[in-house]
């Protein structure tokens, strides 16, 4: 029999290829949020703040468990749907991912929630703010900012203190965002003496708001609350200075992006907003760390959670290593008491119910450029 000649150069190179195989693990993290439509700038911001840890993170070369960590993100359109989002989640379960980032929006992440529950794989939300999601008790779930009831409260109580309102109405979305934020706003509101004077419902796809304003007019509100997002904020808000309504607008999160003012123009100017966390000049790692975003997404990217998103795949990463584990039930344990100091935040850990631990929040106003200024951190 004639033996067939292999040259050594090529078991040599073989050798080392299994032996690479063999000693490294990839590691998938899943980034859910509306990558099209109207929120496509919110959601595209998410994700950007997830590749830019990945990047970091291959960079490191981190080693855990003996094996050097490829690592990689899994960046899916959940269209801002709730039954898109299941479809994400359970694509996620399915192609085994280690864990989640995600979604941006809360109607998405509850019902998610319960899918990466059931699959025991970890899920931190940079943004998602309904309380009622942490109260299913899921331990996999995280969030990594404020709440509702810490935002809409927070705004109440700025509505009364620095605005000297009187008198409020409120519209939301009928969203679990949209509604939870404006119950908390009107709850807290009413509590310190406001009078709700009209409370008013639309929804997320709306633009015209005419008939509502035209109704809520005659009550001559002062402040004007709006649970929902910024594309409708932005028509809300220019129609209602057409109608010479001179209340002041106020909202949460969803309205406290730039493209509001480019969708309300001039009208923007005066409108009052809050998110979770704290502004990026006040962030221990925030200006350095927007250096280093400007420069791998272009200036004009940046809206608002990308800080967040970044952290959380930060927390999710340190988990592991502190686990000496990629396998999300062996890691998912360490993630509660990280104690990781972020950009957003030093020694980012959680409660039980997976809540950020002391979650500032910041409010701000636009101007008539569209710009914001901050006016108060709680």
């Amino acid at each position: 029999m004639k033996l067939k000649y292999v040259a050594p150069m090529l078991v040599l190179s073989l050798a080392i290829g299994t032996a690479y195989a063999e000693d490294t693990v990839t590691v998938t993290i899943g980034s859910a949020s509306p990558m099209s439509g109207p929120q496509a700038s919110f959601g595209q911001d998410n994700a950007n703040g997830v590749k830019m840890a990945i990047k970091e993170l291959n960079a490191e070369n981190i080693v855990i468990g003996g094996k050097k960590v490829i690592w990689k993100v899994d960046a899916q359109d959940d269209q801002a749907d709730p039954k898109q989002a299941t479809t994400v989640a359970q694509k996620f379960v399915d192609e085994k991912v280690n864990g989640v980032v995600g979604h941006l929006n809360s109607g998405c992440t509850f019902p998610a929630s319960r899918i990466y529950n059931n699959a025991g794989i970890p899920e931190i939300t940079p943004s998602s703010t309904d309380p009622k999601i942490s109260q299913q008790g899921f331990k996999t779930f995280f969030r990594i900012i404020a709440n509702d009831n810490a935002l809409g409260a927070g705004l109440a109580n700025y509505a009364k203190t620095k605005l000297h309102a009187k008198k409020i109405a409120v519209i939301d979305d009928r969203t679990a965002y949209g509604q939870g934020v404006a119950d908390v706003f009107a709850k807290t509101a009413q509590k310190d003496g406001l009078k709700l004077v009209d409370r008013e419902y639309t929804n997320d796809k709306a633009t015209d708001f005419s008939a509502i304003l035209t109704k809520i007019k005659a009550s001559q509100p002062d402040i004007i609350f709006y649970g929902g997002m910024y594309p409708q904020a932005g028509p809300l808000v220019r129609q209602m200075r057409q109608l010479g309504i001179k209340a002041t607008l106020m909202g949460g999160d969803g309205i406290c992006a730039p493209e509001l003012g480019k969708l309300a123009g001039e009208a923007v100017a005066g409108t009052i907003c809050a998110e979770g966390g704290s502004p990026l000049s006040k962030m221990p790692g925030g200006e350095a760390w927007k250096k280093r975003y400007d420069a791998e997404f272009g200036a004009n990217a940046f809206q608002l959670y990308s800080p967040y998103s970044y952290d959380g795949t930060m927390v999710l990463a340190h988990a592991m290593m502190k686990a000496k584990s990629v396998d999300p039930k062996k890691y998912l344990p360490f993630i509660q008491n990280i104690d990781y100091n972020g950009v957003t935040k030093k020694d980012i850990h959680f409660t039980k119910t997976g809540e950020l631990v002391d979650a500032a929040i910041t409010i701000s106003e636009f101007d008539k450029d569209g710009k914001k200024s901050v006016v108060a951190v709680q």
